[in-house]
């Protein structure tokens, strides 16, 4: 499959690497000489300093902006409540990326959590958006044990929703894999979409240089 002007990173899960694996991926495009922008709908948990955008910006020099900063590490529609703030709607988070995309090659889209995550006031998920936008997804899954369902279970959530996947991402790949861990990728490895790679589990405590140099590796089955 050829790259999509838009993709959607979700995962199986939250906390699994997708942020890491979208910088890697703004890093691989970014290095084929392509303009990347990263969009992040809903960023939840500013109180604790966490910043998606932030990250991705340290490590790629890409551009990268969120819809919605809030302040609670929940779920958006949980933490617009306690904030009293407004969530954007599916619409207007598609008419930004829409306008990324006119400047840029590829806009890379960072969900919250894992794909049925509520984006919006209304319900509108991460599915609901790449229907809007026709976007291919990137899938990011765990190594370890379990992972093998979960996969399953999302894969099938949008092949039922007519939804184009790239490829499937290990977000955290250890350093002493263990029987498990080899046994899942070998499985992963023959699902009917692609094994894009696996990013090592230190990733991000890379230097921003190194991290760049190492993301065509790591992201070794993408397509040109």
């Amino acid at each position: 499959m050829s790259l999509s002007p838009v993709i959607l990173v979700t995962g199986t899960d939250t906390g699994i690497g997708k942020t890491i694996t979208t910088a890697a991926l703004a890093a691989v495009l970014h290095g084929m000489g392509r303009r990347v922008a990263v969009y992040k709908p809903c960023q939840s948990g500013a109180a604790d300093g966490d910043s998606d955008a932030a990250e991705i910006v340290r490590l790629t020099g890409v551009t990268a902006e969120a819809g919605v900063v809030l302040q609670e590490p929940l779920a958006p529609v949980a933490a617009a409540a306690i904030d009293g703030t407004p969530l954007p709607t599916l619409a207007s988070h598609a008419e930004r990326i829409r306008e990324l995309a006119e400047a840029h090659h590829h806009v890379l889209v960072e969900g919250a959590g894992g794909l049925l995550v509520e984006l919006d006031s209304d319900g509108g998920t991460l599915a609901d958006l790449g229907s809007l936008l026709a976007a291919a997804f990137v899938l990011v899954a765990r190594p370890g044990l379990g992972t093998l369902n979960h996969t399953a279970l999302t894969l099938e959530a949008l092949s039922r929703r007519g939804l184009d996947v790239l490829g499937l991402v290990l977000g955290s790949w250890p350093v002493s894999p263990d029987v498990v861990h080899h046994s899942n990728r070998q499985a992963l490895g023959t699902l009917p979409v692609p094994l894009l790679g696996a990013l090592p589990e230190q990733a991000s405590e890379l230097s921003p240089a190194d991290f760049r140099a190492g993301a065509a590796a790591w992201l070794n089955g993408l397509p040109a």
